[in-house]
């Protein structure tokens, strides 16, 4: 009678995670991709399967393991994984949640690209890293028209082969950018690249970071005569030789344990140029413009399963006589949790859907936006997912619970392509080389003005610290992070109020711009309808 198992939650698993995710769901719907429906709905039952969810954990307690030689001697750079981790990546390019948006381009495309990568991230993130590198190289494979001509079909397939060999009709992309004495100032970087007479180039050098070494290529920043330049660096050359692609080592990171990121070493390794001679930067950062969003989507997918778990556990548990869920100071932290997620939820759909369309005015939105949603909303994830976790007691705090593993998760999505300090310097860059950039944001902001008086001022407020950066470009870093905070906020106002339900967007304004808001999450006004918003977790 002791071992009965009573006031527990039962497994949250076989719930279509896109069906009840009300945010997401109407944000897509918001944002020209309704006719993606049926297909988001499949997915959302599919990652919402226990096996699959089983699968994620395997994953994660199964990390990737490197050997760097075979049993004969021979040095082979292999990386395995575990079934588990197989089948994740096979299901998430399967259902596009890679290249869709490039492949079959319509209204909505990206927007339903976006919900697909969210859904699966929202389970297994680890796997997210090769499937949205493979998805930003496309922009930046299309500097040389020969080279998208071979691979762009090899990146659109939604078969999924991890086997390294020569003429495979798909293809997973990676990038390896930073080194151990510059990280993000990629234009210290030593790689050497010398032109072989032949059409390609031999680099050689040390990579200090390369994410998802056993992809089927890889873009690579070197210097050449001409200037830092981007390379094309396949594992596999024609004809079936391994390239020299020598990896080192695999980093023991703090989470994101299925995904292998490794220090690799290049010695004469060939490469094929990409764009010209000097302008690697240029090239490669189309890549890095849409990781970055990635990185917004795959924090508001953490926020939005650490908020679902911890709301279905409060609906399942009894303290002190009533359900949790229904006593006001869990309300108040639900509640909170869930404007966190759906202002994150929101923003991503609304960038997402700047990438549908090619005119100025987006070209523009997203140039500034992208940056400022990727500083805030990553960086929002750690503490929402430790909040999250807070609310399932000792429960949470266990490996056998996913939100231990989200909690470690969260924090590489700030970190990855561009920590918060080089993501607030590179807004103001944006400000000041693209003002065409801060305008369309700041008509995006314009735009919801006259409903709340809070946010009335707060645009006023934030138009103001702008100002300050323009009149006083020297001492413009000192405020980089004050900016774009107030940037991030005006904007996740600004798409709510417009765009979400008004339980929504009233509680987010009072909560987040209103003169009474609290550091840290629950401490709301009681008089907000918190029960409503909790529900939509």
């Amino acid at each position: 009678m002791t071992h009965d198992v009573v006031n527990q939650a039962p497994p949250r698993v076989d719930l279509n995670e896109y069906a009840i995710n009300r945010a997401l769901a109407e944000a897509v719907e918001r944002y020209d991709a309704k006719w993606a429906t049926a297909h988001l709905t499949e997915v959302g039952a599919l990652v919402g399967r226990a096996d699959f969810q089983r699968d994620a954990a395997l994953a994660d307690t199964n990390p990737p393991v490197f050997s760097s030689h075979d049993r004969w001697g021979n040095r082979v750079d292999a990386v395995e994984f575990h079934p588990a981790y197989h089948r994740i990546m096979g299901a998430a390019i399967e259902h596009g949640a890679h290249t869709s948006c490039w492949a079959e381009p319509r209204p909505g495309a990206h927007v339903a690209r976006a919900a697909t990568f969210m859904l699966f991230a929202q389970i297994e993130p680890g796997h997210a890293c090769p499937v949205s590198m493979t998805h930003a190289v496309v922009p930046s494979l299309r500097f040389t028209p020969a080279l998208a001509g071979e691979w762009l079909p090899r990146v659109y397939s939604r078969a999924y082969d991890p086997r390294l060999r020569d003429a495979k009709a798909s293809a997973i992309f990676g990038m390896a950018m930073t080194e151990k004495q510059g990280g993000s100032d990629v234009r210290s970087n030593s790689t050497r690249a010398v032109d072989a007479g032949d059409g390609t180039w031999r680099l050689t050098g040390h990579k200090w970071f390369c994410s998802a070494p056993q992809s089927d290529a890889f873009l690579v920043l070197a210097q050449t005569p001409g200037g830092l330049s981007c390379f094309l660096v396949p594992r596999v050359l024609p004809g079936g030789d391994r390239n020299v692609f020598r990896i080192q080592r695999l980093k023991d990171k703090l989470g994101n344990k299925s995904n292998a990121s490794s220090e690799i070493e290049l010695d004469g390794t060939t490469g094929w140029l990409l764009g010209e001679q000097g302008r690697g930067v240029r090239t490669i950062i189309e890549m890095v413009a849409q990781t970055r969003l990635d990185c917004v989507l795959g924090s508001a997918a953490g926020m939005r399963q650490a908020v679902s778990e911890a709301a279905w556990h409060a609906r399942h548990r009894s303290a002190f006589g009533a359900l949790l869920i229904d006593q006001p100071a869990m309300t108040a932290v639900i509640a909170d949790l869930q404007l966190e997620a759906e202002a994150a939820t929101w923003t991503a759909m609304r960038l997402a859907s700047a990438y549908d369309h090619d005119d100025d005015e987006s070209v523009a939105f997203r140039r500034l936006a992208t940056a400022v949603g990727k500083y805030w909303v990553c960086k929002r994830g750690p503490n929402h997912a430790y909040e999250a976790l807070e609310c399932l007691g000792g429960n949470g705090y266990t490996e056998s619970f996913p939100l231990a593993r989200r909690y470690r998760e969260q924090p590489v999505m700030a970190v990855w392509e561009g920590s918060g300090n080089v993501i607030a310097l590179d807004v103001l860059r944006a400000m000041a080389r693209e003002p065409d950039s801060v305008r369309a944001v700041d008509t995006e902001l314009a735009s919801a003005l006259g409903v709340h008086p809070a946010y009335d001022a707060h645009v006023a407020l934030t138009r103001k610290l702008i100002a300050g950066v323009a009149a006083d470009p020297s001492a413009a870093a000192g405020t980089a992070r004050r900016v774009v905070e107030a940037l991030a906020l005006a904007l996740q106002g600004a798409v709510l109020i417009r765009q979400a339900p008004n339980v929504v967007a009233d509680a987010f304004v009072a909560a987040r711009l209103g003169p009474d808001r609290s550091l840290e999450y629950g401490a709301l006004d009681p008089g907000l309808p918190l029960a409503t918003v909790a529900a939509r977790a």
